[in-house]
């Protein structure tokens, strides 16, 4: 996928190199990490290794402001109950600096196109509840009860990408 711009400035590209995949870690270790307070044992997590990683920069010099993945296949239907052609969109961060530029919305599409290239039929992602109406403002919807994870309240949503 090449790279989409995302208006205010902002670029989501798919984390193909080294220092890619390193920006997108430390753009997650300063949201979840340092600014929720997650534990940094379970912000990093085995499916790293496999997903498909999407990196939002700065147009103008570069720097990285958000980063999100997409899980396919096994990894996708542990988070997602097991359901056939469905992808799994998680660790979705921006940096406050760059909040309210679009780069959040970006990064979720950037992810949905990723998945659409891989012929999955929906996305499936687990929200702070905080941000319900970030994701139905993008199509999702919620279903299922409120859980915690890392104790943050969350909700399961989708959005059929066809």
């Amino acid at each position: 996928m090449s790279a989409a711009d995302a208006g205010g400035g902002v670029l989501c590209r798919v984390a193909v190199s080294k220092e890619d995949r390193q920006a997108c870690f430390a753009v997650r270790k300063e949201v979840f990490v340092a600014e929720q307070g997650v534990p940094e044992d379970l912000e990093y997590d085995a499916y790293d290794e496999g997903a498909v990683h999407v990196l939002a920069v700065r147009r103008a010099d570069g720097a990285p402001v958000g980063t999100g993945r997409l899980l396919t296949g096994e990894a996708a239907a542990a988070k997602n109950g097991g359901a056939a052609g469905v992808g799994a969109l998680g660790r979705l961060a921006v940096l406050r600096s760059a909040r309210g530029l679009g780069a959040g919305a970006a990064l979720v599409r950037a992810i949905e196109d990723a998945a659409r290239a891989r012929g999955l039929d929906a996305v499936d992602l687990h929200a702070q509840t905080q941000a319900l109406g970030f994701y139905e403002r993008l199509g999702y919807e919620a279903y299922g009860p409120e859980f915690l994870d890392a104790d943050i309240p969350h909700r399961a949503m989708r959005r059929a990408l066809r």
